[in-house]
């Protein structure tokens, strides 16, 4: 193998397949867990399960970003810098749409499954792919090294699975009517708006919620070098 070709780049791998595994397969158990041990406490073993696979991933990510090799070096080009910001803005808009319950996701209200057909589901019925995807060319762009091309591959590999999985199981739960959902949505971002079977609604956007994860964009822009800083104590 050659030299760039560090043992990190197979953690990685490693740690993204575990969480994939454990993420989707919660996900895909979910009605099984529900019945047995009810809606709330499910969330909470979810949450308990893929929190912490997360938060490694994270660590080990900004820890390992520059390993491998250097395909190219963007970050002293004038306005880069910029469009890797934006692109990373647009990408958590995508990543954390408002059309989710907050009270569910923490499990104070009772978790449902819902059919979404509003909001940013009129530009995408996998807005978490989408932003994935969106988030992976901008730091792609920025970092320029094999492990961060990996990474994305992984990510993005996981997140097109989830497409497939997650329409599986709207199709086992709601039937024809997800199926209607289909026709009228698409994965691909505006295509069902051009093809003249959806409409956007601007209305729909001013919530609270997308308050919210525009607060979290502008906290985490500032609080980024904090971040880095803090996972180089971690001695992983």
């Amino acid at each position: 193998m050659p030299d760039w070709l560090t043992p990190s780049h197979f953690i990685m791998l490693g740690l993204l397949l575990s969480f994939a595994i454990a993420h989707s397969g919660l996900a895909a158990l979910r009605p099984w867990g529900e019945q047995r041990i009810g809606a709330r406490l499910y969330r909470v073993l979810f949450a308990l399960v893929s929190l912490p696979l997360a938060t490694g991933l994270i660590i080990y990510f900004f820890n390992h970003r520059y390993d491998g090799q250097q395909f190219w070096q963007l970050q002293g080009v004038p306005g880069i810098e910029s469009i890797v910001w934006w692109l990373s803005a647009i990408s958590f808009l995508f990543l954390y749409p408002a059309t989710f319950n907050l009270l569910e996701i923490a499990a104070v209200q009772k978790p449902e499954v819902h059919l979404y057909e509003t909001g940013i589901i009129r530009i995408t019925r996998h807005p978490q792919m989408v932003g994935q995807i969106i988030w992976c060319i901008a730091h792609t762009l920025w970092l320029g090294t094999s492990f961060m091309v990996v990474t994305s591959i992984g990510l993005i590999l996981h997140h097109l699975f989830g497409v497939w999985h997650g329409d599986r199981r709207l199709s086992d739960r709601y039937g024809e009517a997800f199926e209607a959902v289909k026709v009228r949505t698409s994965v691909i971002p505006f295509v069902a708006i051009l093809q003249g079977h959806q409409t956007l609604k601007f209305a729909e956007f001013i919530r609270p919620a997308y308050v919210g994860v525009a607060g979290f964009i502008l906290l985490l822009w500032w609080a980024h070098p904090l971040l880095i800083q803090a996972t180089a104590n971690v001695p992983w």
